[in-house]
């Protein structure tokens, strides 16, 4: 018996869906996958694997620009064209706390997570709130650094040292900034439409990035400051 056969009323070249328990497509069973021959089995995956998919590129992507800074910056560490270097600049006690912060915003954002898996909007409402001020005090500190040294002549213009700092310890906080801001908008959207599925992807998409850019800024402490000084 040919395979069209096997489906009632269906198109010469078209053949029986296998079913695959272990593919990734609508359903757990498989179901709900096309039928087309030529392409495998599978038809469009889940918006959920798509959406992982599509955001794990873009954290990766944004590691790989992080890292070609820290590369330029282990280059242009001793370019300080006669200017303070960073023994002279950084305050490794202001720099500690702010990754204390940073860390402890991360956990609370953990915390939030856990809330959410538990469906409990009261914690998960608190545990990113106290996310958004941790993060907002690890910001405030990095200004006034920033604020302070442009103040005592020594901008991102005065040495390719300086150039490579700003740009590296900028760049992070410019991630922050969009972080604390994505932060709010997680908090109103579970505040006014609950714990929806895509209102859920959402927020874990937003605990990713803000665990990477604890990642990060580990990278910063080490590379920028620890190194930067001993340059």
């Amino acid at each position: 018996m040919s395979s069209s056969a096997a489906i009632p009323g269906g198109l010469p070249d078209v053949v029986p869906m296998r079913r695959d328990p272990n593919h990734l497509g609508h359903h757990a069973a498989g179901e709900g996958e096309s039928r087309a021959t030529g392409h495998g089995t599978g038809g469009p995956s889940s918006k959920r694997i798509v959406v992982a998919y599509g955001f794990w590129i873009f954290l990766l992507s944004d590691i790989v620009m992080f890292a070609a800074f820290f590369a330029a910056f282990a280059v242009l560490r001793g370019g300080t064209a006669g200017g303070p270097t960073g023994a002279e600049l950084f305050d490794i006690a202001n720099v500690a706390i702010e990754t204390v912060l940073l860390l402890l915003s991360s956990f609370a954002c953990g915390v939030a997570t856990l809330a959410l898996n538990a469906r409990r909007a009261l914690l998960f409402q608190a545990a990113m709130a106290v996310t958004f001020l941790l993060g907002a005090g690890f910001l405030a500190l990095e200004l006034r650094e920033f604020t302070d040294l442009v103040a005592r002549d020594a901008g991102p213009t005065r040495s390719a040292f300086l150039s490579a700092f700003f740009t590296v310890v900028g760049c992070h906080g410019l991630h922050v900034t969009a972080g604390l801001l994505w932060l709010l908008t997680m908090m109103a959207q579970v505040f006014a439409k609950g714990f929806r599925p895509d209102i859920l992807r959402r927020v874990m998409c937003f605990s990713l990035f803000w665990h990477a850019l604890d990642i990060v800024w580990v990278a910063v402490f080490t590379v920028v400051y620890l190194m930067g000084s001993a340059a």
